[in-house]
């Protein structure tokens, strides 16, 4: 397990970048801005190739920042894994170079860290979309076709004041905070995935491990969402191989929805259920009281996710 040298930083910001100088000039700007008085900290900023002039301005940037200029393009994954193995903080901090971080954004996330302890895994945000001013991310869930997606309903103030942590399946990596030991633990991010779904492995891989991912519900920020060149253009492959890896998880995760669907149109005939036990067991199961999703749920999510494989599969070969 890494040491903390005598002198190193509290916590070091890993920021990836490619192109978009403006968007990065505006978020360096706000993240100067709320860091809070006293925390040490560095400011890693790895370019993954620009050709906007980002290189010329990070020419001129001193401390606390540490520049890396990738001689080729490394990819989101590839590219935060090279600054992250620099970083000398005990808790590493992975934002988008697109996000405008107000005043206070920081505290609740280093809160909720230290309130899971020793079980940490990730720890996101509340991310508001900067076109829209909408909801975009309250961590992620995965939907009826077993695919990873964002969730975006907040809980009332009320909520948030009464559990301000909130356990999630995984939490999106353009607002991140891990221990940097458990970061070494976890090997990082996974670069056969390419600009998507790196986020969603690296929370799987430390619930695997027994960790705990957690959004901070009291932490919100501001995200030109996909902003940076070619940012969606492997979705599709990147996701196909997330459910290959990990499709029980998945399957598993969205089997409650599944279920409270199921459940809230059968029962006002509840006839319409195949088999009482099905009824019991999914009952028992939406109340928590059943940790174990019913096989009926599962079924059919294995269902969808075939259908999904199908359509890859079709997509490839042409």
């Amino acid at each position: 397990m890494p040491t903390r040298s005598p002198g190193a930083p509290r916590l070091s910001v890993v920021t990836p970048l490619f192109n978009c100088v403006a968007h990065t000039q505006a978020m360096v700007a706000s993240l100067r801005e709320s860091i809070p008085p006293g925390l040490s900290h560095e400011i890693i900023l790895i370019d993954d190739g620009s050709t906007d002039g980002t290189r010329d301005w990070l020419a001129g940037l001193g401390e606390p920042f540490r520049v890396i200029l990738n001689e080729r393009n490394l990819g989101f994954g590839g590219a935060t894994n090279r600054g992250a193995a620099l970083a000398r903080g005990d808790v590493l901090a992975l934002l988008n170079n697109d996000l405008v971080l107000p005043r206070g954004w920081l505290q609740p996330m280093l809160r909720a860290l230290r309130s899971l302890g020793r079980r940490a895994g990730v720890v996101g945000n509340v991310q508001i979309d900067a076109s829209t001013m909408e909801v975009d991310h309250v961590g992620i869930t995965v939907n009826l076709k077993g695919k990873p997606e964002h969730a975006r309903h907040l809980p009332s103030r009320a909520g948030i004041l009464l559990r301000p942590v909130r356990r999630v399946f995984a939490a999106t990596g353009a607002c991140l905070l891990v221990r940097r030991d458990t970061w070494i633990r976890l090997g990082g991010f996974d670069e056969s995935y390419v600009n998507g779904c790196e986020d969603v492995d690296l929370s799987l891989r430390a619930s695997a491990l027994g960790l705990r991912n957690a959004v901070a519900l009291g932490s919100r920020v501001l995200h030109h969402v996909s902003a940076s060149p070619g940012r969606k253009l492997r979705d599709e492959e990147n996701t196909m191989r997330l459910v290959l890896r990990w499709r029980r998880e998945l399957a598993v995760v969205a089997s409650r929805q599944w279920a409270w669907n199921h459940f809230r149109a059968v029962v006002p005939e509840p006839r319409d259920f195949p088999d009482t036990g099905d009824a019991l067991w999914m009952a028992l199961y939406l109340a928590r009281l059943r940790r174990d999703p019913p096989p009926i749920a599962l079924a059919a999510l294995d269902g969808a996710i075939d259908v999904e494989l199908a359509r890859w599969q079709n997509m490839i070969s042409h």
